[in-house]
């Protein structure tokens, strides 16, 4: 089951209290601190990341299982650890990208 996490939304406006990811040569913002769950991405030319991420909105959504969301789906950025507690991957459906955050409890 999907549960709506945050919204991402690429722009090319430095916004405040952005935090710079080096290897995706990205600066974005910490949707927990917005009220509207909002997360701003601004790309650096060379990004590795896919064109459809750098440049369409996206949804994010926690999910139970990565590896059973994948099967099948159009696949934009294959699974990566953020922290012990998360794995994200990105994926295209109905033409827009989609986060797909799985959350390890302890």
């Amino acid at each position: 089951m999907r549960k709506v996490n945050h919204f991402g939304i690429p722009t090319s406006k430095v916004q405040p209290d952005e935090v710079y990811n080096e290897g995706w040569k990205l600066h974005l913002t910490d949707f927990n601190k917005s009220p509207n769950k909002i997360e701003f991405l601004r790309f650096e030319p060379g990004s590795c990341l896919h064109e459809l991420i750098q440049n369409v909105a996206h949804i994010a959504y926690e999910v139970d299982s990565l590896e059973e969301e994948l099967k099948g789906a159009h696949v934009l950025l294959e699974p990566v650890v953020c922290s012990e507690s998360l794995t994200i991957a990105f994926i295209e459906e109905e033409g827009i990208p989609l986060e797909l955050m799985e959350f390890k409890h302890s």
